[in-house]
């Protein structure tokens, strides 16, 4: 009996051995990957911002901020807990049943993603979300965007989500390098 694909190469098909070392090793299907590098991160600085923030566990802005992120795996599920210059922030992904998409719950949010392949990079498109369970309305989630790719042989990411009214929750951009995945 084989045992099904990893998450990533899951949901990208043919589409995932197109794509780069670095993000392939990052995403593959070992059960452990420890990573670590840096961020800048930023954020708008009002209160309702610096609150969901720390609801939710994000980081806060800071430049070249070390970062560790540690992913486990059980069969498709994946939990990815990052350390920003040590708050931890952590977050379970998995495959939403019965469609193509990618499920990121992160405290009482969850956001699903379409994964594209745009050249050897990951885009993460998000096609809906939810707080406590309960479908809102995209327009609440203003803009997001999020994006896995290498760069000098290096995994690298960056992500930005903006709120309408309120501004850049927050943005993180960096690189990372796996020194153990098994």
């Amino acid at each position: 009996m084989t045992s099904d694909p990893a998450l990533f190469p899951a949901l990208l098909g043919e589409r995932w051995h197109q794509l780069s070392a670095p993000v392939q090793q990052m995403h593959g299907n070992v059960p452990h990957v420890l990573a670590r590098g840096t961020a800048d991160v930023e954020g708008a600085t009002n209160l309702p911002i610096r609150w969901l923030r720390h609801l939710l566990g994000l980081p806060e802005p800071g430049l070249q901020q070390p970062l560790e992120v540690s992913i486990e795996r059980r069969g498709t599920r994946e939990i990815w807990t990052r350390r920003f210059a040590g708050k931890q922030m952590r977050s379970v992904l998995d495959r939403v049943t019965n469609l193509p998409l990618l499920s990121e719950r992160l405290g009482p949010i969850t956001l699903r993603f379409e994964l594209l392949r745009d050249g050897k990079v990951i885009d993460w498109q998000l096609r809906s979300a939810r707080v406590f369970g309960l479908p809102l309305p995209l327009a609440l989630f203003g803009e997001v965007l999020s994006r896995s790719g290498a760069q000098d042989g290096r995994y690298t990411f960056h992500i930005d989500t903006r709120l309408p009214l309120l501004g850049r929750l927050v943005a993180y951009r960096g690189w990372l390098e796996i020194v153990d995945g098994n």
